[in-house]
């Protein structure tokens, strides 16, 4: 699991005078691949922005498909018309991912925005988050904030509203990829309409198949341990994977 330059900590793109571009780490991530892994082959999981990034990836480095011996996506789309946000609520998002993408505005919400006691106080209300912190109360509700405050903290803004503007715009449907793709959907998310999503994704790959999270939430929560995030890795999903390792045999 490779670190995302401006995420978890992990050092931004704009310290080196890169942006944040879905191209530019597609660049890095394919630069990790080549080195972590020289020759070898590999199988590919990414979820949501994760997955985006891995078909430009794709794209722009079509020699790395014949490495790839299975490719998963987890809630992953290829278009921005596959959002499932109202006309109003889309073109807010992507008002504010755009000014805050900038650095002046960026260093502006950091330090407004992201203040522990109006995150505590706030942020389990807004309409992203509420899943998040859905049925939960007590120690689970508390552990849930205090990651969310922790992860708010190290993130960097820039690259967080760069990335959220770029997915806002998106169109990864120009350049088809020779890769059959399996797709893991939550079956009532809130953020994607599973019928676009399908039709963008055969725009892009050679083969499409689909399984169903048995969890209904759009991804585990971010203090889930194995057993809370293994509706993500579907039954079938499971099966799916060993009779294609039975088969390579």
């Amino acid at each position: 699991m490779p670190d995302a330059p401006g995420f978890g900590g992990m050092t931004r793109l704009y310290k080196i005078g890169l942006d944040a571009s879905l191209d530019n780490l597609a660049d890095y991530l394919a630069a990790f691949v080549k080195l972590r892994y020289k020759r070898q082959k590999v199988t590919i999981f990414g979820m949501s922005l994760g997955f985006v990034v891995v078909t430009r990836m794709l794209q722009k480095y079509p020699d790395l498909t014949n490495r790839v011996e299975d490719l998963i996506s987890v809630v992953g789309f290829a278009h921005k018309d596959d959002f499932s946000f109202s006309k109003r609520r889309y073109w807010f998002y992507r008002a504010g991912t755009y000014f805050f993408s900038k650095r002046i505005p960026a260093f502006l919400y950091k330090a407004i925005f992201t203040r522990p006691f109006l995150l505590r106080l706030a942020y389990a209300r807004t309409f992203n988050a509420k899943e998040k912190f859905a049925d939960k109360s007590g120690n689970e509700f508390k552990e849930t904030m205090d990651m969310e405050i922790h992860l708010w903290k190290i993130n960097d803004i820039r690259t967080q509203m760069k990335t959220g503007h770029e997915m806002l715009t998106l169109d990864n449907t120009k350049k088809r990829i020779n890769l059959p793709l399996i797709q893991v959907a939550s079956k009532r998310d809130r953020y994607f309409d599973h019928i676009r999503t399908e039709e963008s994704l055969r725009k892009v790959y050679s083969d499409f198949k689909l399984f169903y999270s048995e969890d209904p939430n759009h991804a585990p929560t971010i203090i889930a341990d194995k057993k809370a995030a293994s509706p993500f890795i579907p039954s079938g999903l499971k099966k799916e994977l060993r009779s294609r390792r039975r088969k390579t045999k």
